[in-house]
């Protein structure tokens, strides 16, 4: 006997848009180094090193509008 719900038989697409994900990591990376060599010292000052790596794209595209046109 077969339930009335059954997804058998049925094909799912998976989309996967991801493209530039080795580029923004890439850039992580290189902020997060430049973040701890001007915040190194205390446990507290590596962790903010670490949230402004995580932001930085904010703060160019804050920078950017900045610029007047």
């Amino acid at each position: 006997m077969m339930a009335a719900n059954s997804t058998e038989g049925t094909k799912k697409k998976v989309v996967n848009n991801s493209g530039a994900s080795g580029i923004w990591f890439l850039g992580f990376i290189g902020a997060l180094c430049y973040y701890l060599h001007t915040h190194s010292g205390t446990f507290w000052l590596v962790v903010l090193a670490f949230m402004k790596a995580i932001v930085w794209p904010a703060f160019v595209v804050f920078h950017i509008l900045q610029i007047p046109t």
